[in-house]
């Protein structure tokens, strides 16, 4: 084979690859649209349920909150050692990971693949007295600015130098395809740069699907739908506990709106939340 068939051949099996490469990359791209899908649809789920008891399960926290600050303010007042408690954290809504926006390939070399093999040394130099000898000048000017780089191009042609009469064509304006051959090694940096783009784009969806599967909200999407499965409502029995905590809460505020600061029982009453807010705090 002529190095330009391996050339060839080199190319279009990265060509090849990269396709492979992107395909794959939808592949797992569509998994993770379609895994957040399913979650999303049970996040939807649970806030319709439960959103609601939690909204006021945190309405009610607020307010204790206050009440218990104001019976420690009124204790610390009286000559009594009050600390108020710790302030409740609003309940989250879940929010499950987002893929961002993937970076487009970058833009294929013009013409394709172009195979036309290097011009000799003799070529490029009469392609450069073409371009550039004084005859063609347009004015008196254009003739000074071309002897001077005619005599640039015939110092290079004499040194052999190659790459400056290269770089003399190119600064003419002359089609670099024609003055040092193929585009095999444009070609090749493209699809260096492509792969990158795929590799790193795999890289972002790879680490997004693993957060995804991390999610508290898929774990607990696959615990509830196991419990379903065998017939259970675990729904049900959450919405209860909510209802139950809600009641307390209820409880809880109406005493503590109701208690004199003076009473021993205002004491106890702040010891008692400024512990269970300590033990909400480490449970979270």
């Amino acid at each position: 084979m002529t190095n330009t068939v391996i050339a060839r051949l080199g190319l279009e099996r990265r060509r090849s690859q990269l396709g492979e490469l992107q395909r794959y990359l939808q592949v797992q791209e569509q998994a993770f649209v379609d895994l957040r899908t399913q979650v999303q649809r049970f996040c939807d789920r649970y806030v319709q349920t439960l959103g609601a008891a939690y909204l006021e399960l945190d309405a009610l926290e607020s307010q204790l909150h206050c009440a218990t600050n104001y019976l420690a303010e009124a204790l610390r007042r009286n000559g009594i050692v009050a600390h108020s408690p710790r302030a409740p954290q609003a309940t989250a809504m879940p929010v499950l990971p987002q893929l961002p926006s993937g970076t487009p390939l970058p833009p294929e070399p013009p013409g394709g693949w172009t195979e036309i093999a290097p011009p000799s040394l003799k070529t490029l130099y009469r392609r450069a007295a073409m371009r550039l000898h004084p005859d063609f000048a347009s004015d008196d000017s254009d003739r000074r600015s071309r002897e001077q780089r005619m005599m640039l191009v015939n110092e290079a042609y004499a040194a052999e130098n190659r790459a400056q009469l290269e770089q003399l064509l190119l600064a003419a304006g002359e089609d670099p395809v024609r003055v040092t051959g193929g585009n095999a090694d444009a070609l090749r940096t493209w699809l260096g740069r492509c792969e990158q783009v795929v590799q790193g784009r795999l890289r972002v969806v790879q680490a997004h699907t693993v957060a995804l599967n991390a999610h508290p909200m898929h774990q607990l999407w696959q615990a509830i739908s196991k419990a379903e499965a065998k017939g259970l409502d675990p729904f049900t029995v959450m919405l209860n506990r909510l209802s139950t905590q809600i009641a307390e809460r209820r409880k809880e505020l109406y005493i503590g709106q109701r208690l004199q600061p003076e009473s021993d029982l205002a004491e106890a009453f702040v010891r008692q939340r400024i512990d269970r807010m300590g033990a909400a705090a480490t449970a979270g």
